[in-house]
């Protein structure tokens, strides 16, 4: 029902203020569990994503944008609720493990689960390599992969910054990526490498940037 009330409310109103323009709806299945591999530039990106997919998208959120106290806790909570966004215990030394286990049940359900194969925003607008989560994700759910490439997302709102800005974005919905039968006899990480790496092509070709051969690593400030 919250869910439901957000998108009512919020989401008209959001897509008349953010000016954003929206291509390739129709790729993304109505039914059924799929995943939603994006590229990230900004902290709104999972937000974004959710108000325009044509469907209710689950995404990862730190633990403690639903735990606060008082009326400021209490609308993180909501809010962050209200999108569909799961918490999870970042810095738990079993995080990783505990997310994809949250993932796949999202997933096994029917569900959408949106992912961000590079682990974290690219500071300098480049595409890096993807982790192979989202290859296992995919193979072991047996979903579906709808690529997403996000464009300007990191103009409305900036790395390190809390303001949003009205600036124009585009998000493109590419064709959904369907593994099914394609890795039979090929060793799981090899496997998981190749998926991973077609991901991560498919969503350069949307979002245009160019490709970093690294990592992309987490910053420490």
């Amino acid at each position: 029902m919250l869910y439901l009330t957000t998108r009512l409310v919020v989401t008209p109103f959001a897509k008349a203020w953010f000016r954003a323009t929206v291509e390739g709806v129709d790729n993304v299945p109505r039914t059924g569990g799929v995943l939603l591999a994006s590229n990230h530039l900004s902290f709104i990106d999972s937000f974004v994503i959710p108000l325009v997919a044509p469907r209710k998208v689950a995404f990862l959120a730190k633990a403690e944008y639903f735990t606060g106290s008082g009326l400021k806790g209490a609308l993180s909570r909501t809010w962050f609720n209200s999108m569909g966004m799961v918490p999870v215990e970042r810095d738990d030394s079993k995080a990783a493990a505990k997310s994809l286990e949250i993932a796949l049940e999202i997933l096994r359900r029917g569900d959408a689960f949106g992912i961000y194969p590079e682990g974290t925003r690219s500071r300098d607008g480049r595409l890096y390599r993807g982790h192979v989560g989202v290859a296992h994700l995919a193979l072991t759910a047996g979903v579906p992969v709808v690529p997403v490439g996000l464009i300007g997302t990191q103009k409305v709102q900036p790395i390190g910054s809390n303001k949003v800005h009205r600036e124009r974005f585009t998000v493109r919905f590419g064709e959904p990526i369907d593994f099914a039968g394609r890795f039979e006899g090929v060793a799981q990480g090899k496997a998981r490498r190749q998926a991973t790496d077609e991901i991560m092509d498919a969503i350069g070709g949307l979002s245009g940037q160019r490709r970093a051969d690294a990592y992309n690593e987490r910053a420490t400030n």
